[in-house]
């Protein structure tokens, strides 16, 4: 007995419409002082709550009005760089306590500050990797049962390191490259992603210029790599499947100095070779003298579900004055702040409604999502030479 037509199309017609909450963001200004474009999250305290950081300082949660200094503090010139591009929490001796792994001017060595356990010591400094290119280096597991690895390019080649903390506290660095050695990682490299690609349940790697297949072995060298043009110069390239055929896609920015957002949809032939098709969210080249919306300097990405129905949404916006009041595109227009909604129908095609959170703080080289206030929905937190904000989803 066939199904009737109408209850049918009104069932995909629900499916592809579910109702979300409305969507509103209150913006918390840390510091309006320029610290750091990297910002990050863990319970320094170990009181139950999640605090904040940024640059010099950790903000105690809930309410993030009390600052704790990790290192001496330092206000940069908003037409010159900070020495913090990317931050990372997370508990590097095994002791227990949330660390601060810092990421500087690319090029140069990490570093990383060791939680005083609730004492009135002073954040120890200890070095990290040496020579950390990229502007997008990202922490993500790359080895199965192993902590997770830090992403970057050193000495012309692609890869990650790994660490191992040792009984008296020192943690040692070891880098595995994955790529022969080119010209194109150097220290200013831009685009860097990580994700399971061809579905084997290995984490492969994505850059600019195609992804890096990881092999059974991963210390297997080089890895094999699938040329695609996947941005000019991208920041954090995420890896997600966008319009629900269950097949990892990538969503980067075209150009993170000037414009363009995409999304490339991979295809899966039945010999399992993998090819692409490139879609717009953000025109490449935009139309200047257009009303329409158009963001310059999308210099960091991220993906959370923001409004609660279960798809994953963008979240990026602009990195004001990322080379200065002179450098880049349209520098001085206003610095904002955008989700994208991800909407999908029962044609499996897949579009974005760009929603506006602020117009006077924008991104830095960083954003982090996360439920801050433990309420259920996700926050968003940013670090630029606007200052440091919390914008918490009412």
């Amino acid at each position: 007995m066939k199904r009737p037509l109408a209850p049918l199309l009104l069932l995909l017609a629900l499916t592809s419409t579910a109702h979300t909450r409305e969507v509103r963001f209150k913006k918390i200004t840390l510091t309006n002082h320029f610290h750091a474009e990297g910002i990050h999250y863990g319970d320094f305290n170990r009181d139950g709550h999640l605090d904040i950081v940024a640059g010099p300082y950790w903000y105690a949660g809930p309410g993030f009005t009390q600052r704790h200094l990790i290192h001496p503090e330092q206000n940069h010139d908003p037409e010159q760089y900070s020495d913090n591009f990317i931050t990372h929490a997370l508990d590097l001796n095994n002791d227990g306590w949330d660390d601060v792994l810092i990421c500087p001017q690319p090029g140069t060595q990490a570093y990383w500050y060791e939680n005083p356990r609730n004492t009135t010591e002073p954040w120890k400094k200890h070095p990290g990797p040496n020579d950390v290119g990229n502007e997008s280096q990202q922490l993500a597991p790359i080895q199965k049962n192993a902590p997770p690895s830090l992403i970057y390019n050193t000495d012309g080649h692609l890869g990650y390191a790994t660490w191992t903390a040792r009984t008296n506290q020192q943690t040692l660095w070891t880098f595995h490259p994955i790529s022969p050695k080119s010209r194109r990682f150097e220290r200013y490299t831009h685009g860097l992603g990580h994700g399971d690609i061809n579905g084997d349940g290995r984490t492969d790697l994505v850059e600019r210029d195609g992804w890096w297949e990881q092999p059974r072995n991963p210390a297997e060298t080089p890895w094999k790599m699938h040329r695609y043009p996947f941005a000019i110069a991208g920041a954090q390239m995420l890896v997600l499947d966008i319009n629900g055929d269950g097949l990892p896609d990538v969503v980067t920015a075209w150009h993170c100095h000037t414009y363009g957002l995409v999304w490339h949809q991979q295809h899966r032939h039945p010999t399992g070779a993998i090819t692409w098709t490139r879609h717009e969210i953000l025109p490449i080249k935009p139309d200047l003298q257009s009303p329409a919306l158009r963001i310059s300097q999308m210099h960091a990405l991220a993906t959370a579900d923001i409004n609660g129905d279960g798809l994953p949404d963008l979240i990026t916006g602009k990195r004001y004055w990322a080379h200065g009041p002179k450098g880049d595109r349209e520098p001085d227009a206003p610095p904002v702040l955008y989700w994208f909604e991800l909407h999908r129908d029962a044609k499996g095609n897949a579009t974005f409604t760009p929603r506006k959170i602020d117009d006077n703080s924008g991104v830095g080289t960083q954003i982090t999502p996360v439920d801050i206030n433990k309420d259920g929905k996700t926050d968003i937190l940013v670090a630029n030479k606007k200052g440091v904000f919390l914008f918490l989803q009412e």
